[in-house]
């Protein structure tokens, strides 16, 4: 494996053309839902996350934006790398003597943590959003579109909070809340509990990104997680986002939410860093593996400014959300996005996210998943 094709690997999900998603479509697949079945499915689905987690994690649902002001620094740029931007537009507003430049919301990610504070959250005190969002440099496949819902949650902590104990204990509430889902769906439809498609287990395994490449430390990212989610077909992997022992991260994290620079240690003793990762599981329809969250302990200001500087975003400080966290004026907190659709794919066991979520689609992948029995919503 060359250094090229690691670096290839770091940013920029999904397949990458449609090829090889030709061959990563199952040839035998029928849905266990009919197309009305489904839908009951999925809003019970989204009623018991919805409340369980707001249990689990003591968050309440609130109002999140789809606009945000471009100025604002509050928008999520997913990588360090510019490749994914925001879709931007103009609002001329009284004839231009007082226009907003505005953009449409990649994820909430920052938004939420500066939402903490009008809504003045205590440490232990968080929100919960359904959020909607566009990402219009994403290649559309089978699990990626450019319509992204999320549970987007944020929650206040203390600096006390700051450790990977703390980032684990929120991580085994959340995995009991979609386990929960998966059980009281399938109380509603038995015939989603098949043993051609395995349930979700019922505990994660926990993996350092640094512990992943000593396993495989010829493979890019994505083989890499491929191979260890077949061992472990759900696992959380710390510290996304660090330079690993191979000179690359594990992948491109932002460097302005979630902290990845801080020193940790392993179960084992080993020196790691990270206070930040994903969930992944293995979907048994797709035999690919498939990322639910991304979440994590957020930077304060002496991480900041340290990521900040490891990614040469420095300028960034100057922006409101940036300063917002150098002035605490802002909490400190924990937070992360749950992908409705990829949880509900991995829930009701199905090949597209299109079947359980309404966006665009090329024609070319409509065909492809018509010829392969799929129903794709439009």
């Amino acid at each position: 494996m060359t250094i090229l094709d690691k670096q290839a690997d770091l940013a920029g999900p999904g397949i990458g053309n449609y090829d090889d998603l030709e061959k990563v479509l199952p040839t035998d697949y029928m849905s266990l839902l009919d197309r009305k079945e489904t839908q009951v499915a999925i809003w019970a689905a989204k009623d018991y996350i919805e409340e369980n987690l707001n249990k689990e994690l003591n968050l309440m649902m609130v109002t999140v934006p789809l606009i945000v002001d471009s100025d604002s620094g509050v928008n999520d740029y997913l990588d360090r790398d510019g490749s994914r931007t925001p879709i931007q537009f103009h609002i001329s507003n009284d004839y231009d003597q007082h226009p907003v430049d505005a953009e449409i919301v990649q994820a909430a990610t920052k938004w939420k943590r500066m939402a903490l504070a009008q809504f003045d959250m205590k440490p232990g005190e968080g929100l919960m959003t359904d959020m909607r969002a566009v990402r219009k440099d994403y290649f559309l496949d089978h699990d990626h579109s450019a319509y992204v819902d999320q549970w987007d949650w944020e929650l206040a902590i203390t600096e006390q909070d700051r450790n990977l104990d703390f980032l684990t204990d929120v991580v085994k509430k959340i995995w009991k809340v979609l386990k929960g889902a998966e059980m009281h769906v399938q109380e509603m439809f038995p015939q989603l509990k098949t043993d051609k498609y395995p349930d979700l287990p019922e505990e994660l395994t926990f993996l350092h990104a640094e512990e992943i490449l000593d396993m495989y430390p010829n493979l890019p990212r994505k083989q890499r997680e491929t191979k260890v989610i077949q061992e472990y077909p759900a696992i959380f992997i710390y510290g996304i986002g660090w330079t690993l022992q191979d000179g690359f991260p594990h992948e491109m994290r932002a460097a302005d939410y979630d902290d990845w620079v801080t020193e940790t240690v392993s179960a084992d003793g080993r020196p790691m860093h990270g206070l930040n990762g994903d969930i992944l599981v293995w979907n048994p329809v797709t035999h690919r593996r498939h990322e639910l969250t991304s979440m994590g302990v957020r930077v304060n200001p002496k991480t900041l400014v340290q990521q900040l500087e490891i990614t040469g975003q420095l300028d960034f400080l100057d922006l409101p959300y940036h300063q917002a966290i150098l002035n605490n004026e802002i909490p400190l907190s924990i937070g992360g996005g749950i992908g409705q659709a990829r949880t509900l794919m991995s829930i009701l066991k199905k090949a597209h996210l299109g079947e359980v979520s309404v966006t665009v689609w090329p024609q070319i992948l409509k065909d492809m998943c018509a010829e392969r029995n799929i129903f794709v919503l439009e």
